[in-house]
């Protein structure tokens, strides 16, 4: 049985229930994609529903104010992505009359949406055959094929996107990316695959020569910047505190955070004060200025590591303008802030 039939086969048989696999609805497929990038399906799929509810069509999406779209993506991470979905949907609402481009090509022109979204939605809404190829793809592929290209490069992206377009089913391109994508995920994981069950046993080079640990070959990742966070929370007599608007081009544009003193090292109080940016509030006595967590927080990204610690100042009135406690929740700020909100309780 050629390769594609044995791997849709063992799809009907073993795919999950997900929504997005229920409609043809570019939007809808078009966003679940959106979501699901770097992001797992079940954490994903409340997200999902989510944005269905609150933005049930593209136009919803296009309309909405950045931040409420922030809101509803808070917690999900790589807020790029938030952005993009929506200045894609503006386009999609305000140039094309909320009708989605019906091709790889068009599609690809959408802001945030690369090769591997814009193959998904076109094979899958439009019946494209155009194939995909995402880290289950290049695990799938890898392995069955002995395919040694690392996965992270400009030659091993151009090999395996190949390598998939050959063995694509051009009559349903649709099911035999998912089924491929599904097979990875399910089947075909990175650690302890199915492979005694394995409909693809008896070709797969992995299997055969012992070699599964060694497939896909991934080159190592940059080095991780380690960076220090010192949050001040305000913490008024009027049961008001500080947040403020992440601006530029660094994590978290446009999310909203306490006031944020950065340090070269992990800071004692001695050290904090010394900080220009702490300077800036006037706040020197120590003895209102209690130290949250003695050990730091740390929250890692996929580039850089953050060790946090939450000074909370107390204080009579507030340096500059502030959020009263029971609004502090409506604003969208990162999953490190959001932690910490929740645990201290405004």
């Amino acid at each position: 049985m050629p390769f594609a039939k044995k791997l849709t086969s063992w799809y009907l048989e073993n795919k999950r229930d997900l929504p997005w696999r229920k409609t043809s609805d570019p939007y809808r497929v078009w966003l679940s994609e959106i979501i699901l990038q770097q992001t797992r399906v079940a954490q994903g799929m409340p997200y999902y529903f989510r944005f269905i509810n609150v933005f049930p069509t593209v136009f919803d999406l296009a309309s909405a104010s950045e931040e409420e779209v922030l809101k509803q993506w808070q917690g999900l991470g790589y807020y790029s992505r938030a952005r993009n979905l929506q200045a894609a949907a503006k386009f999609v609402a305000e140039e094309l009359g909320g009708k989605f481009p019906d091709n790889y090509s068009d599609l690809m022109k959408l802001k945030g949406v690369g090769d591997y979204t814009a193959s998904a939605v076109a094979s899958i809404c439009f019946n494209e055959p155009v194939a995909v190829v995402d880290g289950n793809v290049f695990r799938v592929l890898s392995r069955v094929f002995g395919i040694d290209t690392p996965i992270n490069t400009t030659q091993g992206k151009k090999k395996f996107g190949e390598k998939a377009q050959t063995l694509l089913d051009k009559k349903d391109p649709a099911e035999f990316n998912q089924a491929i994508m599904e097979f990875g995920a399910l089947h075909c994981t990175p650690r302890k695959p199915q492979c005694e069950i394995c409909p693809l046993a008896a070709e797969c080079v992995a299997f055969n020569q012992n070699r599964i640990s060694q497939l896909p070959v991934k080159l190592k990742k940059q080095n991780i910047k380690t960076r220090h966070f010192n949050y001040l929370v305000f913490v008024s007599k009027e049961e008001k505190t500080i947040l403020q608007q992440r601006k530029g081009k660094g994590i978290w544009k446009g999310l909203y955070e306490f006031p944020l003193v950065e340090t070269t090292s992990e800071a004692t109080f001695s050290n904090l004060v010394q900080e220009e940016s702490f300077l800036k509030y006037s706040v020197f006595q120590e003895d209102k200025v209690d130290l949250y967590n003695e050990t730091p927080i740390v929250h890692k990204l996929s580039h850089q590591h953050i060790h946090t610690k939450f000074w909370i100042v107390n204080c009579e009135e507030l340096p500059e303008k502030g959020v009263a406690f029971s609004d502090v929740e409506k604003f969208p700020v990162p999953a490190l802030i959001e932690k910490f909100i929740d645990t201290y309780g405004f």
